[in-house]
């Protein structure tokens, strides 16, 4: 066996059975030893799209996804993809080829240092020097990047040791200093069940961690044992049912005004699995200000780094909220006075959704998109206001169902996202929302979803601007609107239909869910070009700001307009 078939065989052997790639030069040997294996492969037409759909595998599943590019432009093309899974802990397995070892340092043709650019965006890297180590780093990767807070782990292959023949193979590597924590402190628990206990006003905050983890079930049972409404980041929506009286939606910059007056009203924030960004925290000084805070991550790292906390408890997610989920059913019933207050306070500010108006409003799209969804339809978006307006108006339901990129915030993220998403669920049906900017940086990939047949919904909201930025030049720019206009050019539905893709036009209300219905029923590759008011935007935080400071709001009605106050605090605008 040569270290290619090595490769192969040890990706099936961890359970993989697709990789999305791009050969060339450096791969021809692993690339040959393809042609006859049983690992399915799906070429892609740009390395960019191979990490992000190995990422969209990984997430919609909760497996280890694979991606594979040759050497240099190959290999660096995946870095924003694998600094994207890194950054919002998606595991995935990054191959890329290198060029053959007595090379390596000579500044050869298509060389480049993959391990050290990747470095910092990566939980390990690894480049054999021998075909002999191969099963064992296959092995070893595949733990990295699933176990702990998950990530991305790049096995940088030179082309001699594809071909090398793998002599009394390793068993298995020591990955000295990696023990992840996954049991709280018996004593933290302890103190931090104490501190919910004496707390009148208590909040849950839960991240992507909760979902990684697979503890929504013990999200919930928090929830309705201390009678506190729960609030997510944008990797945590899904992670509670975001029709249950108790949720209230994403916290933060793009978040609920339920959630953010909430937070900042509560004497109790519980943290689990969420690292405290800047778009959740808004002006850190001023964050949940009467709170004493509670932080359950598996990351030590992330405790105390940007939120002072007092009570921090480094484990898994599920495993924290078990033991701490026992520890208070000791105790007696808890007072709903508070969390009756906020289910009140939340349907006071449940956002109009409802529009006659051409150029349709997003609202209104995303109402119809959801009346045509259901449950286990996993939904992908790219970044940008297409990613905010269905974080804040998409009701999410369960877990892993709901895909965005998040710390890093990648255009074009969303369409290959949907691409692994599907083929890691082949039974769900799945939806990628995208900005018509955010679409065209990977709209080659048409070509891949037609090839292969992976038939995903493309619904672009197509609004000619490159609308965040646009956003934020008309709110904090006095509307000096520099080139975030994208003309008029493509025409979307051309473009699909020269893929061989079936696309039509939405421009009116009502069409988007006779539309999206259709495609969906269809079982084929299908694409919507949206038409939405390039005028809209969402209400938003300012940079620097605290969470009540909302900005853009009278730009949203409701669906039953009243004056909005909550515990003393005015809404904006009052």
């Amino acid at each position: 066996m040569k270290g290619g078939q090595a490769i192969i065989r040890s990706l099936l052997d961890q359970g993989a059975d697709t990789v999305f790639g791009y050969p060339g030069g450096q791969l021809l040997p692993l690339y040959d030893m393809l042609y006859d294996s049983e690992l399915k492969h799906i070429l892609v037409r740009h390395e960019q799209c191979a990490a992000h759909a190995a990422d969209g595998y990984a997430r919609a599943s909760g497996r280890v996804g694979v991606c594979i590019a040759t050497s240099g432009p190959g290999a660096t093309n995946l870095v924003t993809g694998i600094a994207t899974a890194y950054m919002d802990s998606s595991p995935i397995v990054a191959i890329a080829g290198q060029v053959p070892t007595h090379l390596i340092g000579n500044d050869a043709f298509q060389e480049v240092d993959m391990i050290g650019i990747t470095m910092p965006i990566t939980k390990h890297s690894f480049q054999p020097a021998d075909a002999s180590e191969i099963p064992a780093m296959v092995r070893a990767s595949f733990h990295i990047a699933k176990t702990g807070r998950p990530g991305p782990v790049v096995i940088d292959l030179p082309k001699d040791i594809q071909e090398q023949e793998v002599q009394d193979p390793l068993d298995e590597l020591d990955l000295q200093g990696y023990r992840p924590t996954l049991r709280g402190h018996p004593l933290q628990i302890k103190r931090a069940a104490e501190l919910i206990r004496r707390s009148e006003k208590p909040v849950i905050l839960a991240g992507g961690g909760v979902i990684i983890s697979g503890a929504s079930k013990e999200i919930m049972e928090l929830s309705e044992l201390i009678k506190a409404p729960v609030t997510t980041t944008l990797l945590g929506k899904g992670s509670f049912p975001e029709d249950h009286p108790s949720a209230m939606g994403m916290l933060g910059m793009h978040g609920r005004k339920v959630a953010n007056l909430t937070v900042d009203e509560c004497d109790c924030l519980i943290a689990v699995g969420c690292r405290f960004s800047d778009r959740t925290t808004g002006n850190v000084a001023e964050f949940a200000p009467n709170a004493r805070i509670i932080h359950v991550d598996i990351d030590p790292a992330e405790i105390g780094k940007n939120v002072a906390v007092d009570v921090p408890i480094v484990g898994d997610a599920r495993n924290v909220l078990r033991e701490l989920i026992e520890k208070l059913k000791k105790h007696g019933e808890r007072d709903d006075e508070w969390l009756r207050g906020v289910q009140k306070f939340r349907t006071d500010c449940m956002p109009r959704m409802s529009y006659d108006e051409v150029p349709l409003k997003p609202q209104q799209v995303i109402k119809e998109i959801s009346q045509v969804l259901d449950d286990e339809t996993v939904v992908t978006t790219d970044v940008g206001q297409n990613q905010m307006w269905m974080a804040h108006f998409y009701t999410s339901r369960a877990p892993r169902k709901f895909i965005s990129s998040g710390g890093l915030g990648t255009m074009g993220f969303g369409f290959p996202a949907a691409i692994g998403a599907k083929v890691a669920l082949p039974e769900n049906d799945v939806v990628a929302v995208c900005g018509d900017g955010g679409f065209l940086m990977v709209c080659q990939d048409l070509a891949t979803i037609r090839e292969y047949d992976i038939p995903v919904v493309i619904c672009v909201m197509d609004n000619r601007h490159l609308g965040m930025v646009a956003q934020w030049q008309r709110l904090f720019y006095d509307e000096r609107m520099s080139h975030t206009h994208l003309g008029e050019v493509p025409d979307f539905v051309k473009l699909a239909e020269s893929f061989g893709i079936e696309a039509e036009r939405v421009e009116k209300p009502g069409e988007t869910s006779e539309a999206l219905s259709r495609a969906i029923r269809s079982g084929e590759p299908a694409l919507l070009d949206i038409v939405i008011d390039p005028e809209e935007i969402l209400p938003m935080v300012p940079p620097g700001c605290g969470l009540t400071e909302i900005v853009g709001e009278y730009r949203v009605e409701r669906e039953d307009p009243q004056e909005i106050r909550y515990s003393g605090v005015k809404a904006d605008g009052d």
